[in-house]
């Protein structure tokens, strides 16, 4: 009976997180009688509960209410590497802006300890801060890409590194434009896109020297959906994951991402992806719906709600306590 009650005063002390005051009548049935010197204890205190891990992003099942062609999603635990996602998840559609994060890694990395020339760098930060794509041109020629006509659907050397320095199975050379320097028409696959958010936070991309530096540009990453922020050849894309992550997971740490986005002609459609990452994981939306229907909002919203849905543990979710405990 008495290991059954220190059981019962003790769990209530865990819960309520505290220190428990015992009462008289308890010590005496622990010791004996406590008014003697120094024979019961006034108060007992109980061991600290272990605070539960920060929310982070995990496997999880993901509903998004989409009416387009193509919604595939991707998550990577960068602690496993394991990669989690829709069915969906090996396969492809255009990159378009995304693809922007890796040109600019890719030039930076062949420079080693170099720095770029200052315009050549201010090009780098408009790229990714304000997806400009006269930009990333300048930095894609800088790192040894073309606009030649390349045979047998090869892709550019640029785009063919991504694929060996990150382990991109599932990505290949768009089949809309025949030139090598259309690095917009790329196809990824949200497993290829998460893998290739990692290569970039890993230090594989962009080298040991400015790592950091391209995670905090993307961290940087200014604007919005709405008309004011987009224009012919640059755009707002601070929208998407971002928008879907609680402050408890955003006050972690900086949140670096690229978006890419591209209302096309020859299909009718907006292609629409979103790509962020942080030290513990790498998540991967892409999209294509009419451009008739639904605004560029729409994708932004559907990538926030995947984000959403992944968050774990789910705000508000509620300690399980055992409603009976018997120790004898």
């Amino acid at each position: 009976m008495r290991s059954r009650v220190t059981m019962v005063f003790a769990v209530v002390a865990v819960l309520l997180g505290g220190v428990l005051l015992v009462p008289a009548a308890y010590a005496r049935l622990s010791d004996g009688d406590s008014s003697g010197g120094g024979g019961g204890a006034a108060s007992v205190a109980a061991p600290s509960p272990t605070p539960p891990p920060p929310p982070t992003l995990a496997a999880g099942p993901v509903s998004v209410d989409f009416a387009g062609e193509f919604f595939s999603w991707a998550l990577m635990d960068r602690t496993t590497g394991k990669i989690s996602g829709s069915k969906n998840m090996t396969a492809t559609s255009s990159t378009e802006s995304m693809i922007k994060a890796w040109i600019v890694s890719d030039y930076l990395r062949q420079l080693g300890d170099k720095e770029p020339p200052e315009a050549l760098k201010k090009m780098a930060v408009t790229a990714i801060r304000d997806s400009n794509d006269g930009a990333a041109n300048k930095v894609y020629a800088a790192a040894g890409g073309s606009y030649k006509v390349l045979p047998n659907g090869q892709p550019s050397p640029v785009i063919q590194r991504a694929i060996t320095i990150c382990g991109l199975t599932d990505t290949k050379r768009g089949n809309v434009a025949k030139y090598e320097g259309y690095w917009s028409f790329t196809r990824m696959s949200p497993r290829d896109a998460v893998r290739l958010g990692d290569c970039i936070a890993s230090g594989k991309a962009a080298g040991p020297k400015w790592t950091k530096w391209v995670l905090n540009e993307m961290s940087k990453v200014r604007g919005t959906t709405a008309d004011k922020d987009q224009k012919r050849d640059s755009g707002g894309g601070r929208w998407g994951i971002i928008d879907g992550l609680p402050e408890s997971i955003t006050a972690q740490g900086p949140v670096s991402m690229k978006n890419g986005w591209t209302q096309l002609a020859y299909d009718g459609n907006w292609h629409v992806n979103c790509l962020a990452v942080t030290d513990k994981w790498s998540l991967a939306v892409m999209l294509r719906y009419p451009s008739a229907k639904f605004p560029l909002d729409y994708g932004a919203q559907a990538c926030a709600s995947v984000a959403t849905q992944l968050v774990t543990p789910q705000p508000g979710a509620a300690l399980k306590v055992p409603q009976t405990l018997d120790v004898s």
